[in-house]
């Protein structure tokens, strides 16, 4: 049954990497970034819908390489002000038969199929869930001079990543109501919206393949991480 809809956010302008170009849109590991996640997601059977969210100026006009996939189960949506507001506006465009919604920052080219598989079978138990890895660092809190004023507690800390997966009346309430808060713009996350709301969110085993591309050197490393498999 496709059932699965996915709203992958690539509406960010990417501005610590720098360049004219997006970053989502560079090419990482042998394709564009955001490609990679596009086919990824679409290679599961369950998956009834992916939409892309975009900047203004590319939805329109979209790279001709993005339709190298499953066009049929493909769709654009605009990018909104902030990171909530393009995910809202992906939700709005998913069909109704999507029961459970996947958000994945296209910034994570590399996600598995085991880690989205994962998120959707927790998130069919009826509560949200992130995919996540514990914090095996020792953490330190400093001042604004870089001096060290503490040790964090490093247990129970998880580094969320994406994807994050909902029952879709959940994660509609939790932008509903999120907006109407006032709280929209400053959720981090889809999971921090919910946690406003105390509805439930469960964390599943994330990879360390799934990284985020946030400098100019994660591209490198993306590529070192290429033929991980978790």
């Amino acid at each position: 049954m496709r059932d699965v809809g996915v709203v992958i956010v690539a509406g960010g302008t990417g501005t610590r990497v720098g360049g004219p170009e997006l970053k989502q849109l560079r090419w990482v590991a042998g394709k564009p970034m955001l490609l990679h996640s596009l086919q990824t997601f679409q290679k599961r059977a369950d998956v009834a819908m992916v939409v892309c969210v975009l900047p203004a100026r590319y939805a329109g006009d979209p790279p001709p390489w993005i339709f190298q996939c499953d066009t049929e189960r493909l769709l654009i949506s605009v990018g909104g002000k902030h990171r909530a507001e393009s995910v809202a506006n992906g939700l709005e465009d998913l069909p109704a038969e999507c029961r459970y919604v996947l958000i994945h920052d296209a910034a994570r080219p590399l996600v598995s199929e085991g880690m989205i598989g994962r998120v959707v079978d927790e998130c069919r138990k009826g509560h949200g869930a992130v995919a996540a890895l514990p914090v095996v660092d020792t953490l330190k809190r400093v001042d604004a001079d870089g001096r060290i004023v503490d040790t964090v507690d490093r247990e129970g800390l998880w580094r969320a990543q994406t994807p994050q997966g909902f029952p879709r009346e959940l994660i509609g309430r939790a932008h509903r109501e999120g907006r109407a808060a006032g709280v929209h713009a400053a959720a981090t996350d889809d999971a921090n919206l919910c946690e406003r709301l105390g509805l439930p969110v469960h964390v599943v085993r994330g990879s360390e393949k799934a990284l985020k591309v946030t400098e100019e050197g994660d591209f490198a490393r993306a590529e070192a991480f290429l033929p991980l498999d978790e």
